[in-house]
């Protein structure tokens, strides 16, 4: 059965690489998605037949029996994803007394109506006049002209509120207000109805806004217009070469709304480009509907594809990872980006989340990547451009001896004061998962652990375990991830004291009665949750491999977890409708087209007797495995992996 298994799951891995040798699969999210693109289309003027069939089924696919639509799979229902989700409806010729909208509508009014409702949902419904410009939280363009040392400068936010926030600045000063041809009113909750035209929050940054809108109404003021043409320079210049601003979805649709309003028909070619990028590439169309993901990630995937692969017993040689290898050194970012604002001078390295999103590497990425390299990339290119990768990241390092993902030193808190910021992430701060990710990567480079890099991330580290063992995960969901992170990065240093037994101990008591590992995103709102779920495919991996790494290999709870990923699998792969990668979070997840498969095949791959299996069944990915087994061999036994 576990041979079955592995042979199974690269064999389904290895007829899905592509044949440029990435592999991806669909990032899912959350309707707003596709509520917003049909938003999008009618402030633009733009016809929706072509995928209106398609986005009523996706639609109406998700909805609770609530009526509501939620965050996440299994989630609550979510207010303002249910009012965009309402009026996507609404556009797509749904009348408001059917069915599906009577319970929406009920669920909204009782949840409060539109008053109570986010900032971003507010802002599209007063795209349209069904929402008070006045109870819109502004923001003057002018931030366009702040040095990046004065407070609440645009390098100040992270780089997806950066660029969601500069197209924002024309918006919010532009006070558009165009046809939605029907009225959503009915959502306004009795009694609510002065409250659409408060904006949240007090304070100084409330007074802010009053003085800023009293301005707004003067007859002239003075430099703005040229504040908003530096803002459409700004917007132009960071276009990427797929179209997308980026390469997510809140910036680009922002970008595409606030050109069009400084004067870019659809048929600009920048416009164009930017229509034509989001039908093209993050546009899915298959048996539940039309739906636009948010964000792609081949780069991401390729990687941990190649890691999979590695520890299954493929030799670097085996056709499968010599492509992918030479796709992602040719992936490399050599060219500048928004990182340089506090890292000046340093040449770059890095590699981006998705395909073209080159002015936004990412250290994340990064740190994978060269892992990839190292473990499945043969000769001098694959080594020079590992230690290229490493070098920015190490320059990417912030004050406090960690790394965030984009940004260094990404910290002013500042920014969560002023009334827009109600949704999410507006910082990039360090994070426990990408800093172990970063010391996997050193000591993968031969870095140990008294190394002044490696040392400053461990304080790091050990500062920010939680009382109970576990790391908090920024970008998977949440405990399960970030522990797995943290231990793999101290298993590969030696690092093996008291903070990894009380990580591992952690782990064998939240393992649940079915062998397997879960975590829902509502240990983000409450952290007694952590380590709290229904068990997943992903989420067992990772603490299957943390238990690998951590020399428990053999214990009965390791053994459980393999077994639940081997009774599991269907086809080769395994079902997991659960999200359990993040985005912002509390507000926006991510359910990983390859999560549900890349690690359960890494955890099977680390479980031991890998020389036994590709030495007794030279066959091991079937007719594909053509490889000479004198070769494999060779490679499995020079191998710095080692098995579980």
């Amino acid at each position: 059965m576990s041979e079955s298994a592995l042979r199974g799951a690269v064999d389904w891995l290895l007829e899905r690489q592509d044949a440029a040798g990435w592999w991806t699969a669909e990032m899912e999210t959350n309707v707003t998605m596709t509520a917003e693109h049909l938003l999008l289309l009618r402030f633009l003027g733009l016809d929706h037949a072509e995928i209106a069939e398609g986005a009523k089924e996706h639609i109406l696919g998700k909805q609770r029996a609530d009526g509501s639509w939620p965050l996440y799979h299994e989630g609550p229902g979510d207010l303002s994803t249910t009012i965009e989700a309402y009026v996507a409806l609404r556009l797509l010729g749904f009348d408001a007394s059917c069915a599906p909208l009577a319970r929406a509508c009920h669920f909204i009014l009782d949840q409060g109506g539109l008053a109570e409702a986010r900032v971003f949902t507010k802002l599209w419904l007063a795209l349209f006049g069904e929402y008070p410009w006045d109870g819109v939280p502004s923001m003057p363009p002018e931030l366009i002209h702040l040095p990046s040392r004065v407070p609440l400068n645009l390098y100040d936010f992270a780089c997806w509120a950066r660029g969601t926030i500069a197209p924002l600045l024309i918006v919010l000063s532009r006070k558009p207000v165009r046809a939605l041809g029907f009225s959503v009113q009915q959502l306004v909750a009795p009694g609510s109805q002065q409250r659409l035209h408060r904006v949240p929050g007090s304070g100084v940054f409330w007074w802010l806004d009053k003085l800023q809108k009293a301005y707004e109404r003067l007859p002239r003021q003075p430099g703005r217009e040229r504040a908003r043409r530096n803002l459409t320079e700004w917007i132009t210049h960071h276009q990427e070469a797929d179209g997308s601003w980026g390469g997510i979805q809140p910036p680009w649709v922002y970008s595409l709304i606030a050109l069009n309003l400084e004067g870019m028909e659809v048929d600009h070619p920048l416009m164009r480009r930017g229509l034509r990028g989001l039908s093209d590439r993050f546009a899915v169309t298959d048996s539940q509907g039309w739906r636009l993901q948010a964000c792609m990630s081949p780069v991401w995937d390729t990687a941990w594809a190649v890691l999979a692969l590695r520890a299954c017993g493929l030799p670097r040689s085996y056709p499968a990872i010599r492509s992918a290898v030479d796709w992602t050194i040719g992936e490399q970012i050599l060219t500048g980006g928004d990182w340089q604002v506090k890292v000046p001078r340093q040449e770059c390295g890095g590699w981006a989340f998705e395909f073209d999103n080159d002015i936004y590497p990412d250290v994340d990425d990064t740190a994978i990547v060269v892992l990839a390299l190292l473990e499945g990339g043969e000769g001098r290119r694959a080594r020079v451009a590992a230690e290229r990768g490493a070098r920015w990241v190490e320059a990417m390092r912030s004050r406090n001896g960690a790394w965030g993902s984009f940004d260094k030193d990404n910290t002013r808190k500042l920014v969560y004061r002023i009334p827009f910021a109600d949704f999410g992430a507006m910082l990039d701060p360090p994070s426990e998962d990408v800093t172990a990710h970063v010391l996997e990567m050193l000591a993968g480079l031969g870095r140990g652990s008294g190394d002044p890099l490696v040392r400053g991330g461990l304080r790091y580290l050990a500062r920010e375990q939680r009382a109970a063992g576990s790391w908090y995960g920024r970008w998977g969901v949440n405990h399960v991830y970030g522990t797995w992170c943290v231990l793999s990065a101290l298993s590969t240093l030696g690092c093996s004291g008291s903070r990894a037994r009380r990580a591992v101990a952690w782990l064998l008591r939240v393992q649940n009665e079915d062998g397997g590992w879960g975590e829902s995103c509502h240990s983000y709102e409450d952290e007694s949750f952590a380590g709290v779920g229904v068990s997943t495919a992903s989420q067992t991996a990772w603490a299957v491999m943390s238990l690998q790494r951590t020399g428990h290999g053999e214990h009965p709870a390791c053994r459980r977890g393999l077994d639940f990923l081997r009774e599991r699998q269907q086809g080769g792969t395994w079902p997991e409708p659960e999200y359990t990668g993040t985005g912002f979070p509390g507000d926006f997840y991510l359910n990983y087209g390859m999560y549900r498969h890349l690690f359960p095949t890494m955890a099977l791959g680390m479980a031991g007797g890998l020389e036994r299996i590709a030495g007794a069944r030279g066959d091991l990915v079937g007719r594909r495995a053509t490889a000479d087994r004198k070769a494999a061999t060779a490679d499995l036994r020079g191998s710095r992996r080692t098995a579980g």
